[in-house]
């Protein structure tokens, strides 16, 4: 298991910029390297990624130097400690409304002593046991995975001081699209209710020295980053959407 980078960014105070992939591509993992993104988000909430395309693109993002983060399907520890030995580097954790569920999250990463994640000899996250004892990366484990919890409901708006108070958590990422809908206004994240709880948020994150994260697309990152969001990704679509009309727009006005 090579050291996270993403944690040494953090540490610094730098971003890391990640690609959200939602489709078995490990094409497209290979593409998100050479695009110059930091990590890619394998997510399996949403999309048509099973576990078994999980490993096939864990295993494109090592060979290309990218960290690769899941997203499980839901808040268990069967889901999560699944993809985790498949190789990740992190879980994205999502709807995590309570402390205790961001505690649970935090247990199912973690080995013993800091969790109760459940062991295997022969991991493919530990090298199959051929490059690296099962006590070594135990303790290499619990020091490089990366745990982020999504901030994603009008309930964690209300449990957002005690969220926060969880330890072993290295990002809280605020969900927009959810937490719009959770708040009354479904698939308008820019409504102004729903961007006064989310910037009072980031600023109850930053004050308690953690990393936010958020996705931000090409006209949103630069203020996201202004707000001291370090765990940034945006998603394929919204990349295509800008490039193809940057695309058309020059050839159509070379056109004329």
């Amino acid at each position: 298991m090579t050291p996270n980078q993403m944690k040494s960014r953090f540490a610094s105070q730098e971003p890391a910029f990640g690609l959200s992939i939602m489709f078995p591509s490990p094409q497209m993992v290979e593409m998100a390297a050479g695009l110059g993104f930091d990590w890619v988000l394998i997510d399996c909430e949403h999309g048509s990624i099973s576990l078994e395309s999980v490993e096939h693109l864990i295993m494109a993002a090592d060979v290309v130097g990218l960290t690769p983060i899941v997203r499980p399907p839901s808040n268990s520890a069967k889901e999560i400690q699944q993809v985790l030995d498949l190789g990740a580097m992190g879980v994205q954790v999502p709807h995590v409304i309570t402390a205790d569920d961001a505690r649970n999250a935090v247990a199912a990463v973690k080995y013993h002593p800091q969790g109760a994640r459940t062991m295997a000899a022969g991991l493919r996250a530990q090298g199959y046991g051929l490059s690296m004892n099962s006590a070594d990366y135990i303790e290499t484990a619990n020091r490089e995975t990366l745990v982020c919890v999504q901030i994603e409901d009008a309930e964690a708006l209300e449990n957002v001081d005690e969220i926060l108070k969880v330890e072993g958590i290295d990002v809280f990422f605020i969900g927009p699209s959810d937490l719009s809908q959770s708040l009354g206004f479904p698939g308008n994240p820019k409504a102004p209710p729903v961007v006064k709880a989310i910037d009072e948020t980031l600023k109850k994150i930053v004050e308690a020295g953690h990393t936010p994260g958020m996705p931000a697309s090409t006209g949103a990152v630069k203020g996201v980053i202004g707000k001291g969001v370090r765990y940034i990704y945006t998603h394929i679509p919204k990349l295509l959407t800008t490039a193809a009309g940057s695309y058309f727009d020059e050839a159509r006005g070379s056109g004329k």
